[in-house]
């Protein structure tokens, strides 16, 4: 049995002051988790808290952390997505559920109908890290891409897989974030140490 005894539930908005010694803007960020079971309660919801404490680890920059918790289906999925994005002005979103195979997986196919450009390397990079975990993850259909000036991909739902990927891919983040017109994300380097090419810098 998995201890949860660490997880709290999340609140809508969750505010992370950042550090003061922080470089970076403030950030809006958004955490959907999908699952029928979770959306209605029936267990506690530890994909979107795992997410939330690697921010809080990683991020010096103050941030805005707005978070949902919708079942499996296509319409509402994609009416959050589009809402966080377009309403609350979130410059990254991350999915957390429903990315493989089985007839109610319908996040990626959600995120491909919100998003105006599909970038592959995120699927592509997230499934060669859980490939030296598990041989299921080819079974894996996470996707990444853009919508306006918001970064929105795919991560997996359990804590353990949620982090063995965002530690790594996160590394791309900001730097993409800032291509596509959002604000400058200040990274905790001992936690991610994020890309940019020199002359992208702040410090």
């Amino acid at each position: 049995m998995v201890n949860t005894d660490w997880v709290i539930p999340l609140d809508y908005l969750n505010r992370l002051d950042g550090n003061t010694n922080s470089c970076g803007d403030l950030v809006r960020i958004g955490i959907v988790t999908v699952s029928d079971r979770a959306s209605k309660g029936e267990y506690l919801d530890e994909g979107g808290p795992a997410i939330l404490e690697f921010f809080k680890a990683g991020i010096n920059s103050p941030a805005e952390v707005y978070y949902s918790c919708i079942p499996d289906e296509m319409t509402e999925i994609k009416s959050e997505l589009t809402r966080f994005a377009d309403d609350l002005g979130c410059s990254v979103i991350v999915t957390t559920g429903g990315t493989g195979p089985a007839d109610r997986d319908v996040t990626p196919d959600a995120t491909v109908a919100v998003c105006e450009r599909i970038l592959d390397g995120f699927g592509e990079q997230m499934r060669a890290i859980s490939l030296q975990y598990v041989p299921t993850a080819i079974l894996s259909r996470q996707v990444g891409g853009t919508r306006g000036k918001c970064l929105i991909f795919n991560l997996p739902g359990r804590p353990k897989a949620i982090r063995e990927t965002i530690d790594e891919i996160w590394r791309a983040v900001p730097y993409c974030v800032d291509l596509i017109g959002g604000p400058y994300i200040d990274m905790n380097d001992d936690v991610c140490d994020a890309f940019r090419p020199k002359d992208a810098r702040r410090r």
